[in-house]
């Protein structure tokens, strides 16, 4: 009796083994289909990833192939592209109603600024994340009602590129390096909604492209001798404009 005990407790944790990798085995699926199905609703624009693996036994894992795509009316083929995204999510945190990302570690993505001095593509993402949530105001205790929340205690996203193209400049391309972005702790004190965190994660980067923009706009000005006054004068506004959505951002 005590051995057919055994093997049935045996039994029911190898069940129990299989049933939560199947689950994390989903659970890839799950987030996949969730960052194609909200991502696009909160941006207004077409977002698609590769895939998702976490770990059943760490938590640990990747996202891959994010692609984030361009608002109606720019020609450059993507906004956003990343390839790798290593996460680490808190098992215990993922049956509760605030799932805590313990890190969130993005190599080498590639970013397109493409516009003009009236606007962007990333600006205008950015524009319709704030329709979602307000802006810098906080949303309504009733419109986050029955929302899940999240807190990412570390992230940070280096060794990016942008890629420049500048109307004001006659669409001529350029790539200038993205300066690390590192964010801590974000949602601490009751997590923040996807729509909040892709807003804050996305208000970083385009403060760290504007200002990359700018430097390099204004380093090109310094060595071009060629523009003729006219062709000068664009220069100096395009790098003026790019300044001026940096400081706008970072108020």
């Amino acid at each position: 009796m005590k051995k057919l005990i055994v093997r049935i407790v045996l039994g029911l944790v190898v069940l129990l083994v299989i049933a939560f990798g199947v689950m994390f085995f989903f659970l890839g699926s799950l987030v996949k289909k969730g960052v194609e199905t909200v991502g696009p609703q909160l941006t207004k624009v077409e977002i698609r990833l590769g895939g998702a693996n976490l770990s059943p036994l760490s938590g640990s894992g990747t996202l891959s192939d994010l692609f984030v795509g361009n608002p109606e009316g720019y020609k450059t083929p993507a906004a956003i592209r990343m390839g790798d995204i290593k996460v680490g999510v808190q098992l215990s945190s993922l049956m509760s109603d605030t799932v805590v990302v313990n890190e969130v570690d993005i190599r080498a993505p590639e970013i397109t600024f493409e516009g003009s001095l009236s606007g962007n593509n990333l600006s205008k993402i950015m524009a319709n994340l704030d329709a979602v949530t307000g802006g810098d105001k906080p949303a309504p205790k009733e419109e986050k009602k029955g929302d899940r929340k999240f807190q990412v205690k570390d992230l940070v996203i280096r060794d990016g590129k942008i890629n420049l193209s500048v109307t004001a400049l006659g669409g001529k391309a350029m790539t200038v390096p993205l300066p690390e972005i590192h964010l801590t702790n974000i949602g601490a004190g009751g997590g923040v909604t996807a729509a909040e965190l892709t807003q804050q994660v996305m208000k970083e980067m385009l403060a760290g492209v504007t200002k990359a923009a700018s430097g390099a706009l204004g380093d090109l000005g310094k060595g071009v001798k060629d523009l003729g006054k006219e062709g000068t004068q664009q220069l100096e506004k395009a790098t003026k404009g790019v300044t001026d959505l940096f400081k706008k951002k970072k108020k």
